[in-house]
């Protein structure tokens, strides 16, 4: 990773921010942190998103355990695992510059996605669908939390926060092992995300202070912040 003195504060202060959304609302970080990467080193795309999700998602669901919806978190996983299979092949099939094209588009697909609205039922069916795209997602973009969070939206706030934490500790777990063995996650990686994972960390107590204040415009912020990202990094991707 070739990232100055500046690039890494600009990369430590999103993962913070990104962090404290993901603890309010229950996703968010990696819309946050994505683009940014995309923008300050394409190469650390996805492994290091992907490595951040870990200790962020172990956090949150030590915390919130007992709202864990488990059944949910079961048929999820199982549709994540040929997501995932084609996330890799995307990781590996295309150049970094169209990487960060790839990831720029997952990132307004993402957006899209958090604001549909509708009410969509928990059942097996669509546990393995949200699953599925969250696995292709993840893997090849490292934001696979839009598809389980819309699933969830309409749900109380810890099983929302919960139940996402838990489907990406497992995810994020697949998705790591998956991407190590096809070459794409190297120590490289595992160096930038251990230097970014106290900043997550951190952002992941600072929300606990933060739950329920101001959800919807934070929300909407984020989407916008998100939103805008990652046209610049279709851009540069493109030219």
């Amino acid at each position: 990773m070739h990232l100055s003195a500046l690039e890494l504060t600009a990369a430590i202060a999103a993962v913070l921010v990104g962090a404290s959304v993901q603890g309010s609302i229950g996703f968010g970080m990696n819309l946050v942190v994505v683009p940014v990467l995309a923008l300050l080193e394409p190469a650390a795309l996805p492994a290091v998103a992907v490595l951040l999700g870990l200790p962020l998602s172990i956090t949150m669901v030590r915390h919130e355990h007992h709202a864990v919806d488990r059944r949910g978190v079961t048929w999820i996983f199982v549709g994540r695992i040929p997501g995932t299979v084609a996330g890799a092949w995307i990781v590996t099939a295309v150049s970094t510059a169209a990487l960060s094209v790839v990831v720029g588009f997952a990132v307004l697909a993402a957006v899209a996605m958090s604001v549909v609205g509708g009410v969509y039922l928990v059942r097996r069916r669509n546990c393995v669908l949200a699953g599925a795209a969250a696995g292709v997602m993840g893997t090849a973009a490292g934001i696979g939390g839009p598809p389980v969070a819309l699933l969830y939206q309409h749900h109380d706030g810890p099983v929302i926060r919960s139940t996402l934490a838990a489907s990406f500790l497992v995810g994020t777990m697949l998705s790591s092992a998956t991407l190590a063995v096809t070459g794409s996650l190297g120590w490289d990686h595992v160096g930038l995300a251990a230097a970014l994972t106290p900043a997550a960390l951190v952002g992941a107590v600072l929300s606990r202070v933060t739950h329920g204040i101001g959800g919807g415009w934070l929300h909407a912020a984020v989407l916008a912040f998100a939103a805008l990202s990652a046209i610049v990094a279709i851009v540069n991707g493109l030219v």
